[in-house]
C-alpha cells in the first residue's frame, strides 16, 4: 500500500531585529568573594574573642553568652548565604 505524502511545511525562522543586543554577564560581582570571606572571618574572630576575652570587653560583658555567640554565628550564616551566590 502506498504511503501518503505529508504536507511539507515551511521552516519558520524568526525575523532578526536590528537593535542592540544585551550580553549576559557571567560570574559573580567582584565584591562578593571578599565580603563572603570577611563575614566568615569576622564571625569566627568574634566567637573566639568572646570566649578568650569576653569578660574584659565592655560590650561583650553587657550581653549574654547566647547573644554573643548568636552575633558570631549570624556573620557566619551571612557568609554561607553569600557563598550560594558565588559562581
Amino acid at each position: 500500500m502506498p504511503e501518503s505524502k505529508g504536507r511539507k511545511r515551511a521552516v519558520y525562522t524568526p525575523q532578526q531585529t536590528m537593535g542592540e543586543r544585551k550580553v549576559a554577564k557571567l560570574g559573580s560581582p567582584r565584591w562578593l568573594a571578599p565580603t563572603m570571606v570577611a563575614c566568615f572571618l569576622i564571625g569566627l574572630i568574634y566567637i573566639v574573642l568572646f570566649y578568650l576575652a569576653g569578660s574584659s570587653i565592655p560590650v561583650m560583658r553587657d550581653l549574654s553568652a547566647l547573644i554573643n555567640v548568636g552575633i558570631g554565628f549570624a556573620f557566619i550564616v551571612v557568609g554561607f548565604i553569600l557563598s550560594t551566590k558565588w559562581q
